[in-house]
């Protein structure tokens, strides 16, 4: 139990390090490009997405599981067509 505890203190912090990271090179990529208008704009998405309501917010994110399912789909069916193509040229 000890080395599992540790093993994932050693996760955490190399997770943690990762986003660290990102969030820096982020703020360098963006510096000085967050317009006011732009700002604005997300501001009132968050706003718009805090007052949903709660059956607005659940078919909001049943949409969104679905755009994913779509994706995921997609990508198995571009990954399977590629592996029929494999199969064919290796014989």
């Amino acid at each position: 139990m000890k080395a599992s505890a540790k093993a994932q203190h050693e996760l955490d912090k190399a997770n943690f390090a990762a986003a660290k990271a990102e969030s820096k090179a982020n703020f360098e990529e963006n510096r000085g490009r967050n317009t006011y208008a732009k700002a604005k704009a997300n501001a009132k998405k968050s706003w718009d997405d805090a007052n949903m309501s709660p059956s607005e917010r659940a078919a909001k994110a049943q949409a969104d599981r679905d755009r994913q399912i779509a994706e995921a789909n997609a990508r198995t069916a571009a990954a399977n067509e590629r592996y029929e193509a494999a199969k064919q040229n290796d014989k």
